[in-house]
Parts: structure tokens; C-alpha cells; sequence
């Protein structure tokens, strides 16, 4: 909804109309965002609470009709009031509410001109380009943004690479699967030499905490990323390497006019909170294609995570489908090589047998093509648009309720096209959709109504393949809820419950986490479907309260909390199921963590669920705990450990 300012909104809004200096506000008037024209290369500068949080910064792109970062006058349209209601159910919230103050610059070169619209939220900042019909041109390519972020002096940073292309698992890469580095100096040059991917987290000194990513990225796009640092600490959006996807597809994307870019995102705020319940990622965008289905989310079971491939069989995945059965859980993964391993005809009889345990079924699938060498099928299916559709009808006469797929090339507008191709396709059939191997969401829970979530991280089958890895576990999950997984849903495959990594629970990889940390890790971690790393063994060797607590947790929320927390140190958040609160909390250090928390969502006196480590076994332990007045809690984290509180 739009509507035209009050005089005196406006002012809060916007100081002037037609001037070298546009001053936009947030409408709680703690947000300025200043446009300068700037000698004709326009700038804009971000200041929170009257501290600088982003200094001049440089706007423009450049395209194959004209240059628009230099040699440009500034217009501003009035500021308009933007506000907006919605609900998902797969997000961190159900029910979201934005308002934002919008303002609408022209950038002008000669006759030709581009806009820049802008939004101002309370905590959050957007903006994105406008091309406009161009006399007879009607399209054009967008060659570079001059889009920058320019961060003061005393900013660290919590950022991961971007790779090289074509490297890794069977050329692979990049697949957004890289190590962060926190607390970094702004002149550390990234790993591969090709900047860092979204979302970007910076602490502006004892100022606060600036997110830094993109949404609203399909198939009228490529994705984009950020650039190294300049001496200034300036950052700037770069597009994909031309080595992406086996060197096919350009990097600088095409656009029909009238058309936009996407939005970049800038979330602020003095604490961390913002940047934890931050909705600026749908807020800006709106479904792409209505839907006829009613897509249900839940709790899976798959047993690649760990009996790897060799489980790929009919009578290992029995065993998958009992257990997602004796939890109660919805869905069972069936993963790579089922083709060949199971055959089509077998997997029929399968999935008569899933349902006949109420369990539903996903199926996985590589996104196939000229991008990669992987062998694992079923491959060649998803790139081509004719055997696609051939293969989801066929899943839909099975009653398959969604796929995994897997192993996409890089950022390309061309890889955009398959992502949204799939997906269309996918929903035509009531079939969801889980990538793998893959790039950020970017506003896709609420573009595409049968996106279900997306690895784009380190993710549990690093936990498998390497002791480093559960080495750094803590570590990791304490930086996700902070950037990887604020901006949209992570489908990381945790909750491993078995102390060795391997299928009997006697050999590979060690834990170095506690049960409690794990169980905690299902809560932090936000995917509407879950499928847990559980192992039809843990039915007997796992602590039972740990199979009761994983029997009813939910993997929808209705709303999130941020309550204490570093990125790489310890997070505590809380997040709401209907009436019943989580509040859950994990610690990175060597040391046990003692925390006074305030928790405003249980009353004083009231009765509460604890979860722990017992201090000296670090087993498992189960209480109930009394809050303390002004709803205070006092509780101890055992290193690598958890805890949880619940109503």
C-alpha cells in the first residue's frame, strides 16, 4: 500500500525536492540516508542515532546504451509512506509488517536517465535502479554498478569468500560453501582474490552492526556479491566471473525495459537484534506465480547424511521410512543414485510403503548440464525443460511431495533461469523445492510459494567428511544465525546424535559438541522442512529425553527474538511455535558461560523447562526452573554446549 505524505510526514521524510543534497529519514526519524549529487557521481552516506554508519558511498551502473555513474544531475520525487502486511509460515516470523519511508531519484545523463529508488525503514535501508524505455531501446545489458558500501575505519568483519569457479567436487564451485573469518580487519584480502558473498556482517567499532546482501534476484538477473575492500573500505558490487558455469552464460545480465535490479539491503542497528529479526528480505518483494497447492512443512529423516551413498538402497531407506515413522516425522529424503540403485519400479513399491507409514517423500536430483562433472543421477533431468516436466508428472502420479537438488553452477542470470525454471515447473506438479550445492535465497520464501530452502553453507556433511570441521562446529553455528541464516532459510541437515560419524556409531569423525548443543542447533537453525541428521540407532543409544525433545520440535516459527550473543562466541535467540516459546542457546567457547537472561515472553514466578549439560558429565539433564522477577533466568552454557528453556 502507497499512499502520499502528510506535510508534516514529509518533512520527516524527505528535506528537499530538487536540490544536490536529498535527506531521507526512517519513520522513527533514527535512520538518515543523504544523496549527494557529488560533482555529478552521486553518493549516498548512512548515519544511525547520529553515528556514521556507512560514509559517502557511490551509486550509478553502466550499460551498453550509456554510462550512468558520471556526469549526472539529481532529481527526487516527494517521499511516499510504504507500508505492508503479509504472512508466511516459512520464514522466521508468520506475520510481518513493514514501513518505510520511499523516495524516487532520477539520475540523469544528457537525455537519458535512470532512477533510484530508495527505502527507509526503522532499522533497514533499501535501494535499487529503475530503467526506463529509452526512445526506441527497449533492452539493454547492464556492463558494471559503480554500487558501493563504504564502511568507517574502525569496522570488522564477518565475511566468507567467494571461490574460484569450476574447482572443488567435481568442478562444483562456487557454491557458497566457504570458511568466515570473524572479527577480521577490513584489509584482509579475501581467500580466492574475488571479494565475498552475501550477506556481509560488519561491527562499525562500539557503534553497532551493519548486514549488507541483496533480494528479489530471478531470472531478469544475475546474483551479485561484494568486492575486497578498498584502502577506504569501500566494498562494491561485483557480478559473476566469466569461468561460471563452464564459462557459459554472460556475467553482466540483460534487462527489458522498463526494468529494475534487484534491491540491495542494508540492516543497521546498535545491537544485533535488528540484524537477527530483520524482514527486509521479503518485505521488498511479492509472489511471483499463485499457487493452487497447500504445501505442507514438517520434520525428515534421510539417510545419506550418515550411511552415506552406499544407503541408497530399498532396504536402508525401509529403515529411514520406520524411522521418520517412529518420530512422527512427515518426510523421508531419498538421495543421490536412487536411480540406479533402487530403480523406478522399486521406488513405487517404496513410496506405497512410505505411505503407508505416513510418511511423505522427497527425492533427490542433480540440476544436470554443461556446468559440472558430476556423475551422481538421476542427472539430466532438471536442465531440460521437455524431460523435466516428463519426470515431475510422473513424480506427482507417485505422490512425491517435493525434490533436492543439487550441484548448480554459479550467479549467472542463465543459472536464475534454471532456479526459476524448476521451481515454476516444480509447483505445476505440487512438488517443493530444496537446492543443494547452490547460492543464497534471496527473497525466494515469499517470490516462489513452493521454495522450501537452500544449503549455501557449511553444512552438516562437512561434520561427516572432515574432523576439522567438528572441530570448528561451534564456532560455525554460532555465526549463522547472525548472517547466513537471517536473510532467508538455511537447510543445514543437523541434530547429530551420534557421538562417531559413521553408521554404527563406532568410527569416523568425533563430536565435539554436546547432545544438548545439537537439540539447541534445531531451533537456531531456521528451515520450515528439517531433515535431521538422526540415525535409526539413536532410538536406543541417544539419551531418551533427547528423542522425546526431537519428537516434538517444530520447524516453523511465528515469531523470532534475538536475547544475547557474538557471532563465533555464543547466540541465544527465542523463537515462538503457536503458545509455546524456545528459547535456545549454544556456546563456542573453552569455558563454561554463565548468562543472566531476560526472557519478557515467561512471567515472573512461572515454571519453565530447562535443558542443559550437566556440569561435570555433560550429559544431558532435563528440570524445571522457576523465572526470577522481571523475568530473569540465570543460566550456564558448558563449552560446545547448549542450552534450551521452554514453556
Amino acid at each position: 500500500m502507497k499512499k502520499l505524505l502528510s506535510p508534516l510526514f514529509l518533512l520527516l521524510g524527505i528535506s528537499t525536492i530538487q536540490a544536490e543534497d536529498v535527506t531521507i529519514y526512517s519513520p522513527d526519524s533514527l535512520m538518515q540516508v543523504t544523496v549527494s549529487e557529488n560533482g555529478g557521481s552521486p553518493v549516498y552516506s548512512v548515519t544511525y542515532n547520529g553515528k556514521q554508519m556507512l560514509e559517502n558511498s557511490p551509486l550509478g551502473l553502466k550499460t551498453n546504451v550509456a554510462d550512468f555513474t558520471q556526469g549526472l544531475t539529481l532529481k527526487a520525487s516527494p517521499a511516499t509512506l510504504i507500508e505492508d502486511c503479509y504472512s508466511l509460515k516459512n520464514i522466521k516470523t508468520s506475520h510481518a509488517h513493514y514501513t518505510g519511508n520511499e523516495v524516487k531519484l532520477t539520475l540523469s545523463a544528457g537525455r537519458r536517465r535512470i532512477g533510484v529508488e530508495f527505502r527507509v525503514s526503522n532499522n533497514d535501508v533499501a535501494f535499487r535502479y529503475t530503467l526506463p524505455v529509452w526512445g526506441d531501446t527497449r533492452a539493454c545489458v547492464v556492463n558494471s554498478e559503480a554500487t558501493g558500501f563504504n564502511l568507517p575505519d574502525k569496522t570488522t568483519t564477518f565475511l566468507t569468500p567467494q571461490s574460484d569457479a569450476m574447482i572443488g567436487w567435481k568442478r562444483t564451485k562456487p557454491s557458497y560453501e566457504e570458511v568466515y573469518k570473524a572479527d577480521a580487519p577490513m584489509s584482509d584480502r579475501s581467500q580466492y582474490g574475488h571479494g565475498y558473498t552475501f550477506p556481509a556482517l560488519f561491527h562499525v567499532g562500539e557503534d553497532g552492526w551493519v548486514l549488507i546482501s541483496e533480494t528479489g534476484v530471478d531470472s531478469r538477473y544475475c546474483a551479485s556479491r561484494l568486492s575486497d575492500a578498498s584502502a577506504e573500505g569501500l566494498y562494491t558490487i561485483e557480478y559473476p566471473m566469466p569461468e561460471e558455469n563452464n564459462g557459459n552464460g554472460t556475467s553482466a545480465p540483460g534487462i527489458a525495459l522498463p526494468g529494475a535490479t534487484p534491491w540491495r539491503t542494508i540492516t543497521i542497528g546498535e545491537t544485533l537484534k535488528p540484524i537477527v529479526e530483520t524482514t527486509i528480505p521479503w518485505d521488498l518483494v511479492t509472489p511471483l506465480y499463485e499457487t493452487t497447492r497447500d504445501y505442507k512443512y514438517g520434520r525428515g529423516t534421510w539417510s545419506w547424511i550418515m550411511w552415506q551413498d552406499g544407503s541408497i538402497n530399498y532396504d536402508d531407506q525401509v529403515r529411514y521410512i520406520d524411522l521418520a515413522a517412529a518420530m512422527g516425522y512427515e518426510y523421508v529424503l531419498i538421495d543421490n543414485w536412487w536411480d540406479n540403485n533402487i530403480g523406478r519400479t522399486r521406488m513405487a513399491d517404496l513410496i506405497k510403503y512410505a505411505h503407508s507409514k505416513k510418511v511423505d517423500v522427497f527425492l533427490w536430483y542433480s540440476s544436470s548440464g554443461y556446468w559440472n562433472d558430476i556423475e551422481q543421477g538421476p542427472v539430466h533431468h532438471m536442465d531440460s525443460p521437455i524431460i523435466r516436466k516428463r519426470e515431475m508428472k510422473w513424480m506427482e502420479s507417485l505422490g512425491v511431495k517435493g525434490i533436492k537438488v543439487d550441484f548448480f553452477g554459479g550467479d549467472k542470470q542463465e543459472t536464475m533461469r534454471l532456479y526459476e525454471a524448476i521451481l515454476s515447473d516444480a509447483d505445476d506438479h505440487g512438488l517443493m523445492c530444496i537446492f543443494h550445492g547452490c547460492t543464497l535465497p534471496r527473497g525466494w520464501e515469499r517470490m516462489y510459494p513452493n521454495y522450501v530452502g537452500s544449503e549455501a553453507v557449511l553444512a552438516s556433511e562437512n561434520l561427516i567428511f572432515t574432523q576439522e570441521s567438528c572441530d570448528n562446529e561451534a564456532f560455525n553455528a554460532c555465526l549463522h544465525p547472525f548472517i547466513r541464516n537471517t536473510v532467508g532459510c538455511m537447510e543445514f541437515g543437523g541434530v547429530l546424535l551420534n557421538k562417531r560419524n559413521n553408521r554404527n556409531n563406532d568410527g569416523g569423525t568425533i563430536r565435539r559438541t554436546t547432545d544438548i548443543f545439537q537439540l539447541a542447533t534445531g531451533v537456531l537453525f531456521q528451515n520450515p522442512i528439517q531433515n535431521f541428521a538422526l540415525a535409526p540407532n539413536n532410538l536406543t543409544d541417544a539419551p531418551a529425553l533427547c528423542i522425546d525433545f526431537m519428537k516434538q520440535i517444530p520447524t516453523t516459527w511465528d515469531e523470532t527474538r534475538f536475547i544475547d550473543g557474538y557471532p563465533g562466541k555464543y547466540c541465544v535467540l527465542a523463537r515462538r511455535h503457536g503458545d509455546t516459546w524456545y528459547v535456545a542457546g549454544i556456546n563456542a567457547g573453552t569455558e563454561p558461560l554463565k548468562l543472566k537472561l531476560t526472557l519478557p515472553m515467561f512471567e515472573a514466578g512461572q515454571t519453565v523447562t530447562l535443558y542443559d549439560d550437566n556440569a561435570k558429565t555433560l550429559a544431558p539433564q532435563q528440570k524445571g526452573v522457576k523465572m526470577k522477577k522481571n523475568s530473569q533466568l540465570t543460566v550456564t552454557i558448558a563449552p560446545q554446549g547448549g542450552i534450551i528453556v521452554q514453556n
